[in-house]
């Protein structure tokens, strides 16, 4: 399994959306020519299991001494259990924000001080809700190793960001790679490729 193979079957099922004729509006308000819903890979066995089997060789490779395995809530729980379960290990989640009634929990399962743990997250963006998961487990005692995550956009700030939290980011699949796949499996045309470029380079100002 390649990442090649990943994204085609990301594009595929659409949980990869490119337009950029006619580009989405995110909630940010920025506008975009891609659209990104890894939580569509949930419905489609063959892709889900593609992604958990991509983690469970990336965490083998490079985090075998993992203890737990956390899920960023709500997109990347689903795939983390999986994961976990392939893993034989134990899996935790970590919400937006804590739960406003009884223990008001931040992290939800059991983690122990002094456990070691890799983050799963389904998309990278800015990367601040993913560090703010970091940032609960590593008050809760936990150190996490690094994180991996399904699709990043490669946003400069977000590189930044993960570098100045010092927390190692690994992805199945990028941005970069994505655009050629696409033009070449004729998911957009080649003549986009250069939009689809400067959108990368500066997305908050790009359409205006």
């Amino acid at each position: 399994m390649t990442k090649s193979s990943i994204l085609i079957s990301l594009l595929q099922i659409n949980a990869i959306k490119l337009n950029p004729a006619n580009p989405f509006t995110w909630a940010s308000g920025w506008k975009s020519p891609i659209y990104c819903d890894n939580r569509k890979t949930l419905s489609y066995p063959e892709v889900r299991n593609q992604i958990a089997e991509g983690f469970k060789r990336l965490i083998i490779e490079k985090y075998p001494n993992a203890d737990v395995i956390a899920g960023v809530a709500t997109g990347a729980i689903a795939h983390g259990m999986l994961v976990a379960d392939r893993l034989n290990k134990p899996f935790v989640y970590v919400r937006s924000a804590p739960k406003k009634h009884g223990l008001e929990n931040l992290v939800e399962g059991e983690v122990k001080a002094g456990q070691k743990v890799v983050v799963i997250e389904d998309l990278i963006s800015t990367g601040q809700s993913s560090l703010a998961a970091v940032e609960a487990l590593k008050k809760a005692g936990c150190e996490v190793l690094g994180m991996v995550a399904i699709f990043t956009y490669g946003f400069n700030h977000a590189a930044e960001n993960f570098k100045q939290s010092n927390v190692i980011l690994d992805t199945l699949a990028n941005y970069s790679e994505m655009i050629e796949i696409a033009i070449e499996q004729g998911f957009v045309n080649k003549s986009h490729l250069e939009l689809l470029k400067s959108w990368r380079n500066d997305p908050e100002n790009w359409g205006k």
